[in-house]
């Protein structure tokens, strides 16, 4: 069966910058407060010009450059996303517009809010390996700041915006391992997005305690899946939600060996965008080697969780 692997990556943040001492002017934070509990020392925040589909253009732009293609090699736009506020055009649709792609590709989003990005990528792969695409465009955008509540001091110090990107083609030598998926329907009410106009609200705790004391055994279980081993992994690349759950999570799947990625620090939380944002960073500053093996493990809205070892580009 033919497998599929990612070629190129691309990443965009929006150039407005959003610093803590910003935030503690609004409400009532403080820069060790905010750093303290989240980690977090800025974030991105894009303006009214720029909506989702912008930033997801930009960001495919940047990985079929990389891949040296052009927007009619693709067959397949998947976008990660939460915050496409319209319901038609969706945001695939709309950025194979803006890329000019005149070759009919088959156009999804998909809302499975943090863990989107691993879920794209897994349905990219599925599509490939059942003969449907040949080469896909996987994106996660999302315009977090456009959905928070600037006066809940416990979310607005979380969210930024960005847009990641990978280019996905068919290969006799699968670079994307078998995908372990799932959610706790049941908890879905501990990550929020609704209302009208919608709002991202969260139980915090709720999700700290389910982040730490369930995700290891599952992200062990992805490297199982994939037939490697935590220490033979050359970086881990989590949801960036919060450094206190980053780091700890890291360190019990035992990824000893393992570059992990800390975005969050500087982009904060930026849902679906996370982790292909994460990832094209570490690649394009280098300290991934090409063909080295990297887990991805989504988590968040829903209680959902997406995670695959692939092969770095």
């Amino acid at each position: 069966m033919t497998g599929s692997r990612v070629v190129a990556l691309g990443h965009y943040q929006p150039a407005k910058v959003i610093t803590n001492e910003d935030l503690a002017a609004m409400v009532d934070t403080n820069d060790e407060w905010i750093r303290s509990r989240v980690g977090i020392k800025t974030r991105h925040m894009a303006g009214p010009d720029e909506p989702v589909d912008e930033l997801a253009f930009h960001a495919a732009g940047k990985a079929l450059a990389g891949a040296g293609l052009t927007p009619d090699d693709i067959d397949l736009v998947l976008v990660a996303t939460s915050t496409a506020i319209d319901r038609s055009p969706n945001m695939a649709a709309r950025v194979a517009a803006k890329l000019g792609m005149g070759a009919g590709p088959a156009v999804m989003d998909l809302n499975v809010v943090c863990s989107g990005f691993t879920h794209a990528l897994a349905t990219a792969d599925h599509a490939i390996r059942a003969g449907s695409a040949t080469r896909a465009l996987v994106i996660g955008a999302d315009k977090m700041t456009e959905i928070t509540d600037w006066t809940d001091r416990t979310t607005c110090v979380l969210t930024g915006d960005g847009a990641g990107a990978a280019v996905v083609e068919a290969c006799e030598d699968p670079g994307i391992g078998p995908v372990l998926w799932g959610s706790v329907p049941a908890m879905g009410h501990a990550v929020r997005i609704e209302g009208s106009p919608p709002v991202f609200a969260q139980e915090g705790q709720s999700v700290y305690r389910w982040t730490t004391s369930q995700l290891p055994a599952l992200a062990r279980k992805v490297c199982e899946k994939a037939g490697t081993a935590p220490e033979e992994l050359a970086a881990v690349v989590l949801h960036q939600a919060n450094l206190r759950i980053i780091e700890p999570l890291a360190a019990k799947i035992g990824a000893v060996n393992a570059v992990v990625a800390r975005d969050v620090v500087d982009s904060g939380n930026t849902s679906a965008a996370s982790i292909p944002m994460a990832l094209s960073k570490l690649v394009q500053r280098g300290e991934i080697p090409t063909g080295a093996p990297v887990l991805l493990f989504g988590f968040g809205g829903n209680l959902s969780y997406a995670g695959q070892v692939i092969r770095c580009p």
